[in-house]
């Protein structure tokens, strides 16, 4: 799996801004602090994870759009710092996707089939529904038929399935999934660490003393 495959769209802001102020501790005059990296940035972005040396992190921002299946996702939930700007949705599109596509390469074809029957009856359903109710007849029961098929495809969705979702986040908080991750069992999660490499200064992130 490569990384385009889980991040796209990548945007960096606040580096110069940053790596300056990480100089402040050890300056007098801040007229003469810059943003340029030197042998001391790399010293405190290297610093052991919650020593407080690398707080500077912080402040290099990072967005991003990531595609990962409903199982990373719920791995991803657990860090504090990264945070979701918006998603696609399965709890409002689900019956609208196309099934053959969404689903990553690992998830049993039968199940992906199950999941497809399930959304054609309901979609069939939503048909009915609407012509009755052109015909002004009375529609409750189906409807209620239908909130049950609905929850139906919502709790029976495999976790291969993936979603696209607008992040952002810092480099102190892409420091601590690198760490964790780059060798995860899920491709995913590897696939995301070799995006990480790929961002500007990433030994800030990836050099971890």
């Amino acid at each position: 799996m490569k990384y385009t495959d889980v991040v796209t769209n990548t945007e960096v802001y606040g580096m110069e801004s940053a790596v300056k102020g990480s100089k402040y501790p050890m300056a007098v005059d801040l007229n003469k602090v810059d943003g340029n990296v030197v042998p001391r940035t790399h010293a405190l972005a290297n610093a052991k994870p919650g020593s407080g040396h690398d707080n500077f992190l912080n402040g290099i921002l990072v967005q991003f759009d990531l595609t990962f299946t409903n199982k990373a996702w719920v791995e991803m939930e657990r860090y504090h710092f990264i945070d979701f700007i918006s998603s696609q949705s399965t709890m409002h599109r689900i019956t609208k996707f196309n099934l053959d596509e969404v689903y990553i390469s690992y998830t049993d074809p039968r199940i992906i089939e199950i999941m497809k029957e399930k959304v054609a009856a309901y979609n069939d359903l939503q048909k009915v529904i609407s012509d009755k109710k052109i015909a002004g007849e009375d529609v409750s029961e189906l409807s209620e038929q239908a909130k049950e098929k609905y929850l139906e495809i919502l709790y029976s969705n495999p976790a291969g399935f993936r979603l696209t979702a607008r992040m952002t986040t810092n480099y102190r908080q892409l420091k601590t999934i690198y760490a964790q991750r780059k060798t995860h069992r899920l491709p995913e999660w590897r696939a995301f660490c070799d995006w990480v490499e790929t961002l500007p200064n990433a030994s800030f992130i990836t050099n971890i003393g």
